[in-house]
């Protein structure tokens, strides 16, 4: 248990150094798609997955154990039921109860090791699960050569709403964040995540509502152009969240359309 203890430590400092190495990259502006990022960003991936490795071998460890722990039991039980036998001379009486002892003491030390293997457990899984989020917004900004920050799932970590139907969003709702596409790929995801890690941070439970809304000033064929090219750009905003860590539950995409508009937008509305 101690050499994998000493593993996870080994593992995790050089994750976080690769991690910190890239977001202070990040932090300063980079390219797009940096090939020196993307070769950190894998290296961290590949600590990070023997960091996961290590937390099955521990859960192959705490099996042994349980089993040493059911054999403990049946000595005990064993060492006290030969107490009864007949024939025992003095001597042989205090070398059981020698013998009880030691086993008494090593079930001690086996059940401390099953309750410490336990909580290792449930903490590194949660912490592995908690960093794979990140590494997921980590690698979207490696790809724009932006920075965002922790991914969002560290804000959504809990328990999730429900995923039911969304209700109507109240008459004269604002956006969060309005995202126009008026030109060819728009740098929205910097604003995208500021906005909404700061709704999680006051709100930590928030639900998210993503609409297209297109520009219908228009007539016939190009109409229905715009209705579809915003749903595809509704789907663009909400895989963006999702890249940056914030959990699928939690986002509801729906489509509408706006006259007075000269371009296609993406509204986001916290609930």
């Amino acid at each position: 248990m101690q050499q994998l203890r000493g593993e996870n430590v080994d593992a995790a400092q050089r994750y976080q150094t690769l991690v910190g190495q890239i977001n202070a990259r990040l932090q300063v502006g980079t390219t797009p798609g940096n090939p020196i990022l993307t070769s950190q960003w894998a290296q961290a991936q590949g600590e990070l997955d023997r960091f996961a490795a290590n937390i099955g071998t521990l859960s192959q460890l705490s099996g042994q154990v349980g089993s040493d722990a059911s054999l403990g039991s049946y000595l005990l039980e064993a060492v006290r039921n030969a107490y009864a036998l007949s024939g025992a001379l003095e001597d042989d009486h205090r070398q059981l109860a020698v013998v009880e002892d030691e086993v008494n003491r090593t079930m001690v030390s086996i059940d401390r090791m099953r309750v410490e293997l336990s909580e290792d457990i449930a903490r590194q899984s949660a912490y592995v699960s908690r960093e794979r989020a990140n590494m997921t917004a980590l690698a979207s900004a490696v790809r724009t050569g932006e920075f965002y920050g922790p991914g969002l799932a560290a804000r959504a970590f809990g328990a999730s709403p429900s995923a039911r139907a969304a209700a109507p969003l109240p008459a004269g709702s604002r956006p969060l964040v309005v995202v126009r596409f008026d030109r060819n790929n728009p740098s929205y995801e910097q604003a995208l995540y500021t906005a909404v890690n700061r709704a999680m941070e006051l709100r930590p439970q928030a639900t998210f509502d993503i609409v297209g809304v297109a520009a219908a000033g228009r007539s016939g064929g190009d109409a229905a152009i715009a209705t579809a090219n915003a749903r595809r750009q509704a789907e663009q905003v909400m895989r963006a969240l999702v890249d940056m860590g914030m959990p699928p539950q939690r986002l509801r995409m729906s489509a509408s359309s706006d006259p007075s508009l000269g371009a296609n937008e993406v509204h986001v509305f916290v609930r």
